[in-house]
């Protein structure tokens, strides 16, 4: 797509999946034989491959490796997720377009998807659009995207943080969000760290500009496996069962 670039969030060491004693990082964890980092770099959906910059952290060095050729930028200390997009700030520097923002540990997202996101966020003429997932089932460890009477985005909270009653919601955050790059950093140099986890959360970056009184849309789908990032052996199987065209 036009405009656009891309920051793709692999810093992280994924302690549950290790035990097989393999000490790599998650995002080089293998599904049918390709790390699921791969999977997400091909359906994202930038025009030349250095529009996505891979945020490494942990043991770097073999993500790197394992792509030769792309832009990387460096979170040494693991401070939370806003964080980890302040790191890809220089490599951005300048980018007046929009950034699409995503995990590396989420191999069965579709390009389409993310094509459509970008779409409805340009259309919406939002500074930011937070892609979210609605489910009956009860989504363990995710935040909720909260929504006025309108359904317009009102705020998202880590599920650590939230109450009884935001605990209820039934809309969930994916991770997946685009924003206009300047209004992107000017809210991640306003984060603070009161929250559950001591973090930068990239969550609150959203709030932030909507308290501005900027334009925030949220676009809501069904919260099927897609949107779901690979937490554990369990998880991983289930995504190579998946893309296999099993149940």
């Amino acid at each position: 797509m036009e405009n656009l670039k891309a920051i793709i969030l692999a810093a992280g060491k994924g302690t549950r999946m290790a035990v097989d004693g393999r000490d790599v990082p998650k995002v080089l964890r293998t599904v049918l034989g390709r790390p699921m980092l791969d999977y997400v770099l091909r359906a994202t959906p930038v025009e030349r491959q250095e529009d996505a910059v891979i945020v490494v952290g942990y043991k770097r060095e073999l993500v790197e490796a394992a792509f030769p050729g792309r832009t990387f930028a460096v979170q040494a200390q693991q401070l939370g997720t806003g964080h980890a997009v302040m790191s890809a700030e220089e490599a951005l520097a300048g980018w007046q377009g929009d950034v699409l923002i995503l995990c590396g540990d989420t191999p069965l997202v579709r390009r389409e998807t993310l094509e459509a996101l970008v779409e409805d966020h340009r259309a919406r003429g939002a500074v930011c659009t937070v892609l979210a997932g609605a489910s009956r089932e009860p989504m363990k460890g995710l935040g909720r995207v909260k929504q006025k009477p309108d359904g317009s985005f009102d705020a998202i909270v880590e599920e650590r943080d939230c109450t009884p009653e935001e605990l209820a919601i039934q809309v969930y955050n994916s991770g997946i969000y685009v924003f206009r790059a300047p209004y992107l950093f000017s809210a991640l140099h306003r984060l603070k760290t009161d929250n559950a986890q001591g973090e930068y959360y990239l969550t609150d970056a959203p709030y932030i500009l909507l308290k501005d009184g900027l334009k925030v849309g949220v676009s809501v789908l069904d919260m099927g496996p897609e949107l779901l990032g690979v937490n554990s052996p369990a998880e991983l199987a289930q995504a190579e069962r998946l893309l296999q065209g099993g149940n």
